[in-house]
């Protein structure tokens, strides 16, 4: 799937001027906590060279080839696109409370809206729990929608959340690609 981008299509995240990467009718949207401070210095999306976000959507087959976050905006090609549930960066995603998900959530709301994804997939649990009120979620698809789109969880594929290695965390993306 090939998705272009016109001025009026593009978003860019409102505090911090970080790219959002996101087109109308994309079969999957991943939705970050937030920012880290690094992407934002870096300008890219998952650009701290731990974060394991682009090493996975390629293992997951996602990408055909593993993108460098520079590379963010090839994702549209794929039918996949990239924004954050909280636009305010942070050193660690731990300084992020629950009003923070629950201010944001209308914002991500409309934006998911607008663009109309097929699947919205949190990457981690926080946001998702914060946003529907549920405090025992579990990963995978969800029984809700959420702005029209399917809901998936995906543990997030940040280097400091060692909880999920490299061949669980694409276990967990894989079983949403072989969905779409």
């Amino acid at each position: 799937m090939s998705a272009e981008l016109d001025s009026s299509d593009a978003s860019t995240m409102p505090s911090t001027g970080l790219s959002e990467i996101l087109a109308p009718d994309l079969s999957v949207v991943f939705c970050g906590l937030n920012p880290a401070l690094s992407a934002v210095r870096d300008g890219h999306n998952f650009s701290n060279p731990s974060n394991r976000f682009w090493r996975v959507l390629h293992l997951a087959g996602f990408t055909p080839r593993l993108l460098q976050a520079d590379e963010e905006r090839e994702l549209l090609q794929y039918g996949c696109g990239l924004t954050s549930a909280v636009s305010r960066p942070t050193k660690s995603a731990s300084e992020l409370k629950r009003r923070d998900y629950l201010s944001a959530a209308p914002v991500l709301e409309n934006k998911i809206r607008k663009f109309a994804p097929a699947n919205l997939a949190f990457l981690g649990k926080a946001a998702y729990a914060a946003i529907s009120l549920r405090a025992d979620v579990e990963w995978g698809r969800q029984p809700e929608t959420f702005a029209g789109a399917a809901v998936w969880l995906l543990p997030n594929p940040s280097g400091l959340n060692r909880a999920f290695t490299l061949t669980t965390l694409t276990e967990h993306y894989l079983e949403l690609r072989l969905t779409l």
